[in-house]
């Protein structure tokens, strides 16, 4: 078996302007790749725009979108495409990923909305993520998200992931997180959702931490260490696929250098324990 092709390798972070001075001032850092999201920095120019270019001009990137609305009903904002397309040839990005979810209606409801898990869905859901990878002329990644409601639900979350990938032929984003706090909130099992995932096609993953509104409601805010529980679901993604790059995703709430550095080193210390990435 052949093994997987991804866009980039062993261990990532999420890149945000507080963390833009101490990294720069590191000496070294325990990452491989940086992830940005393309419409917080396509706008900006002068110091910051140049410290951008500093990390892009010595680490590989990715891109994970906020605001395509994929599942949106309102039509794909092809002007905000032709921004990204720029931004990722500009920069030299990797991969560009976006969420399985919606979040504007002729005006952006700041928030990630659910889509309905229905075959109408998947059919409008995977045209969408068509066009836009014909428009940028490369696949895209799609990342599967933490939901609080199913309205209007006619198949499992499971199900309705696997044919929005078969049918749009695009790649996955695994978030570990999404499918722990989904596990509790929506009741099952996440180690048997990790494992029905299409493991050939996921081209990185996601770890982070989440915010426990009760004993059985996890918010998933990025914003606290990540858990032994997590940490055990990325073990089994590894023992299911092989290793995959990993990215650790920190938006708030930031720790001092040291502890931050001991979750990314955590992460490679679990990818040597592992083969390397294979198709599953």
């Amino acid at each position: 078996m052949q093994p997987r092709q991804t866009p980039v390798d062993g261990v990532g972070l999420g890149l945000r302007r507080a963390l833009m001075g101490p990294l720069s001032r590191a000496e070294s850092v325990p990452f491989d790749f940086l992830e940005v999201a393309p419409e917080n920095w396509i706008p900006m120019g002068g110091r910051l725009g140049k410290q951008f270019r500093t990390f892009t001009e010595r680490f590989p990137f990715v891109c994970h979108g906020l605001s395509l609305s994929l599942g949106g009903p309102a039509p794909l904002d092809f002007g905000l495409l032709a921004d990204i397309k720029a931004f990722l040839e500009e920069h030299r990005i990797r991969c560009y990923t976006e969420h399985l979810s919606y979040c504007s209606d002729h005006g952006h409801l700041y928030d990630l909305m659910p889509i309905p898990f229905t075959e109408e869905a998947v059919h409008y859901v995977a045209d969408r993520i068509r066009q836009v990878q014909d428009f940028l002329e490369q696949p895209i990644g799609i990342e599967h998200v933490s939901y609080y409601a199913a309205p209007g639900a006619q198949m499992s979350e499971i199900d309705f992931i696997n044919a929005v990938v078969k049918e749009a032929d695009c790649q996955l984003l695994l978030d570990v997180n999404n499918a722990y706090v989904n596990s509790i909130n929506h009741h099952y099992d996440p180690y048997q959702f990790i494992s029905a995932l299409p493991g050939e096609r996921i081209c990185y993953v996601h770890i982070a931490g989440h915010y426990d509104e009760a004993e059985d409601l996890k918010v998933d805010t990025h914003g606290s260490a990540v858990i032994e529980p997590v940490w055990d679901l990325l073990a089994h993604a590894y023992r299911q696929f092989g290793v995959l790059p990993t990215l650790l995703e920190r938006d708030f709430n930031f720790p001092d250098q040291d502890e931050l550095f001991a979750e990314l080193n955590r992460i490679g210390d679990y990818q040597h324990q592992w083969p390397a990435s294979r198709t599953g």
